[in-house]
């Protein structure tokens, strides 16, 4: 069996993209797996394709795993952690970085402008909900 997950772009502009995320863990985990693939985001209104994406607000309801975002690279750096707890109630919550710009991809040796998602310490039936608001850039 497998973690039953599902990805869902929400929204897809011109300046911002909105991406959903969830998995309900059968204990296998996910492991740097690759959640936004800045290729497949809509190009900028003069055809530049999008390169990179800044985190600005990301909301997450997590119960009994940890998550890291992680910019992808040759090796991943990164972004954020989130949860950690293994409570049977969720850790939930907002986090807007709009004040100054959102969390910057690194320059890391073979970066791509992507971000994976790793869970640790998942059992069957842990869950999480993130949802993304990202700034493009091309």
């Amino acid at each position: 069996m497998a973690d039953a997950v599902t990805s869902q772009t929400l929204s897809d502009g011109a300046t911002t993209a909105v991406m959903k995320f969830t998995n309900i863990s059968d204990g296998n985990g996910e492991s740097s797996v690759k959640k936004v693939d800045v290729s497949a985001l809509t190009a900028s209104p003069t055809g530049d394709a999008c390169s990179r994406v800044h985190i600005t607000q990301i909301w997450y309801a997590i119960s009994g795993m940890r998550i890291d975002l992680e910019w992808d690279a040759t090796t991943n750096v990164k972004a954020l952690i989130l949860g950690g707890g293994v409570a049977l109630e969720p850790t939930v919550g907002h986090l807007d970085f709009r004040s100054f710009g959102g969390l910057k991809n690194t320059d890391a040796s073979g970066v791509t402008g992507d971000i994976d998602l790793t869970t640790l310490h998942h059992t069957n039936n842990d869950a999480y909900t993130i949802i993304l608001e990202l700034k493009k850039s091309y």
